[in-house]
């Protein structure tokens, strides 16, 4: 009767978000595998720099600035079990000035420039060696938060090099957004939630319409979520629900443009469609993508 009722809910559920608009299937695109051979954690790290760089210019650089790479990993149909939203930021030092380093972060060096960077992907302590992620156990969990039998995990940040594995491992497909300049002011609220996250009291649970506001424990869609609220609303009205891969990625991004650029916080305008762009999984160089949700993407194999 279980897994009848379970097979229920999903139907209806999947009905239903049809009825309201939402795509589960993506249409393929072009596929770019020039740097195919390339493993993905370089080709995004790669990226990063390509964007950033000509934004610093070749001069001296007369003071620090501030970048978020907001990110989303899902496979075909967005199942909440292999779908993961996460954000790396970076502070760039000014030129010839002694730089105040962040504490717990090290100091990085490209080229010229100087910089710190941390990733904000929260995830069960145990993700790497236990990638089973429960998100709905119970019929009409889905629906219901308190029909919802999965348990609450101990947390942690993962790293960028970390997260992209965990996504390469699946077989999953990438996107990235930005980067995007923001205020030293935005820098600092995002090292808060970093502090406040691996204080390690509070956990993580997928779905977390019921411990949330109560700081119990979040999803990673919330650990990243908003840089002027701890846990903004979204997704299916207004709970956070339906959260989960590149929508819970682009409504951080809303909420970002809505809110925290009103406050002067973000400082570059936002495009969530044109902003991004996607790394797909290939298992041969020019062959078949057996997923891809773009018009455009580059392709990888490790």
């Amino acid at each position: 009767m279980k897994a009848v009722a379970d097979n229920f809910t999903n139907v209806y559920f999947r009905i239903f978000l049809l009825l309201l608009g939402f795509p589960l299937v993506a249409q393929a695109g072009d596929v770019d595998f020039s740097n195919y051979d390339v493993p993905l954690y370089t080709q995004i790290v790669d990226t990063i720099k390509a964007k950033i760089a000509p934004r610093l210019g070749e001069g001296t650089l007369t003071r620090e600035r501030y970048f978020i790479i907001p990110f989303a990993y899902q496979d075909r149909e967005n199942h909440p079990e292999f779908s993961h939203s996460f954000i790396t930021v970076i502070r760039v030092f000014a030129d010839n000035k002694q730089p105040n380093l962040t504490r717990g972060l090290a100091m990085r060096k490209y080229k010229n420039r100087e910089f710190e960077a941390f990733t904000i992907s929260w995830l069960p302590r145990d993700f790497l060696t236990n990638p089973h992620l429960c998100v709905f156990d119970g019929p009409g969990a889905r629906l219901f938060p308190k029909q919802n039998k999965c348990p609450i995990s101990p947390g942690r940040n993962f790293t960028l090099a970390e997260t992209i594995k965990l996504a390469v491992d699946a077989k999953n497909a990438v996107a990235m957004w930005g980067p995007y300049e923001i205020r030293k002011e935005a820098f600092n609220r995002a090292i808060a939630r970093k502090r406040l996250l691996d204080q390690g009291k509070i956990k993580y649970r997928a779905d977390d319409r019921l411990y949330r506001q109560d700081k119990v424990a979040i999803s990673c869609f919330h650990a990243m979520a908003g840089l002027d609220e701890l846990f903004p609303n979204g997704g299916l009205f207004g709970t956070g629900f339906m959260m989960w891969g590149f929508n819970g990625t682009a409504r951080v991004l809303i909420e970002y443009t809505e809110k925290a650029s009103n406050k002067g916080l973000l400082l570059d305008p936002v495009d969530v469609k044109k902003d991004r762009s996607v790394s797909v999984y290939a298992p041969t160089a020019g062959g078949p993508v057996p997923y891809d949700p773009a018009k455009s993407a580059a392709a990888y194999h490790r």
